[in-house]
Order: structure tokens, then C-alpha cells, then sequence
């Protein structure tokens, strides 16, 4: 009878230790240390302050910085009417961004124009920049905006650092002519 070898299992190792990918460990890190953009236009924005206020407290989710510098945010919070004028404008501010990052539609006139049907107000963000996640609500609750921040952080914990190289993204970047 010789001594029979056991392979060591993927995620175990040493004596009654457990441990888990660098990859893990980065995305645990980064979702629950996000830097989010406001860009708040309307009644939206008020919402959102009432989610950063102490009632709701949305620092609680690791967002305690906000931030109002595109190049030194992860996260672009889109809130309220925009505007076509606008459009532009909102494109300049995600491009300055750094990667990686992500983009939420706070409610129904970032989503998709809302009641404005109208010439001047773009039916959704998502005709000039990609969206992450979207928040359904005129104007949505602050226990929306959490809900939507929680699945932004369950994105970022998930998703692997190369996506951003993938010739998917870089295909869903050309659709939006962004270089």
C-alpha cells in the first residue's frame, strides 16, 4: 500500500485555509469604494440628495465621496432631463473619465425622455453614452437609487478587469464613437 496523493481543490490551500482569486479580492475593493459623478438636472436630483442625506445614508454603500471631477470619479450618476443641447456635453463628461467605469439612468427622463416627447429633449442617454443600469421612477425614491447603486456594485465585484479590453467593449465604444 503506498501513500495515495489528493490534488489540491482550486481555492484551498495550506492547513484548513481557504482563499479566493486577486481578482476577487480587487472587484470586493473596488465596488464598495466607488467615486460617483452627480449630473443632476432636475427633480431627480433632489431625490438623490435625499439618498445622500442621513435618512438613507448612501455612504453606508461605500459612496462616501462624491465627486465632481470626471477624472477623479467611476461612476457617472445621470439624473433628471437632458437635454439634446446637453448631449454633447454629457459625452465630453464620460470620455474623461477614467476606466474603469459605469453609468447609471436615474429615473424615467434619463431613461427614456419621460414625459418630454419632445424636439429638444433626448429620449434617453443611452443614444449618446452606454448605460449600466437603469432606475425606473419620476422621480424615483432614494430606495430606488440604492437599489440601483447595489446592482452597480454587484457589476463592478463581478466583472473581470480584462472586460475593458475585450473586443466587445471596444466594439460597444465605437457604436457610440468613442475612442
Amino acid at each position: 500500500m503506498g501513500i495515495k496523493t489528493v490534488e489540491i481543490p482550486e481555492g484551498y490551500f495550506g492547513e484548513g485555509y481557504q482563499l479566493t482569486s486577486f481578482e476577487k479580492i480587487l472587484g470586493i475593493a473596488k465596488s464598495n469604494s466607488i467615486w460617483p459623478l452627480p449630473f443632476a438636472t432636475s427633480c431627480c436630483g433632489i431625490e438623490f440628495m435625499a439618498t445622500m442625506g442621513t435618512n438613507y445614508d448612501l455612504a453606508r454603500f461605500g459612496m462616501e465621496r462624491l465627486s465632481f471631477s470626471p477624472r477623479q470619479a467611476d461612476l457617472l450618476m445621470v439624473m433628471g432631463t437632458i437635454a439634446k443641447k446637453m448631449g454633447p456635453i454629457l459625452k465630453q463628461v464620460y470620455t474623461q473619465m477614467a476606466e474603469p467605469k459605469w453609468v447609471i439612468a436615474v429615473g424615467a427622463c434619463a431613461s427614456s425622455g419621460g414625459i418630454f416627447d419632445t424636439y429638444s429633449v433626448l429620449q434617453g442617454i443611452d443614444k449618446v453614452i452606454p448605460v449600466d443600469v437603469y432606475v425606473p421612477g419620476c422621480p424615483p425614491r432614494p430606495e430606488q437609487i440604492i437599489d440601483g447603486v447595489m446592482r452597480i456594485q454587484d457589476l463592478v465585484k463581478n466583472e473581470p478587469s480584462r472586460r475593458r479590453n475585450s473586443p466587445e467593449y471596444q466594439h460597444l465604444l465605437e457604436k457610440y464613437q468613442i475612442g
